[in-house]
């Protein structure tokens, strides 16, 4: 991101007890395509839209979207969500983005 960009952003607590399992598989799974850096607990994903900055604990997945544009949030926001839901398929996550201030 640019200093020149205005970021715009949001965030979804995600309830699961898998938590730093899934960071660790969108993180792996976008490496490939992606600069990407984690650990068990946090996690960064550059994407040409923004970043997702993700966190784990025993109980909560926070994402946290970091859009170069607020017409590019919406994408950045669906392509994390929809890759995670993939993931998650045995259990039924609720993602409800919130906007943040930046």
């Amino acid at each position: 991101m640019t200093a020149t960009t205005t970021a715009t952003r949001s965030k979804a607590e995600i309830a699961t007890e898998h938590a730093s399992r899934y960071l660790q598989q969108l993180c792996k799974h976008f490496a490939h395509k992606r600069e990407v850096s984690f650990t068990p607990t946090e996690g960064k994903i550059n994407f040409t839209a923004g970043d997702c900055l993700l966190a784990a604990d025993d109980t909560t997945l926070t994402l946290t979207a970091v859009a170069n544009s607020a017409a590019e949030l919406p994408q950045l926001e669906d392509v994390v969500a929809r890759h995670l839901v993939r993931f998650a398929f045995r259990e039924e996550l609720k993602i409800d983005w919130r906007p943040e201030a930046s």
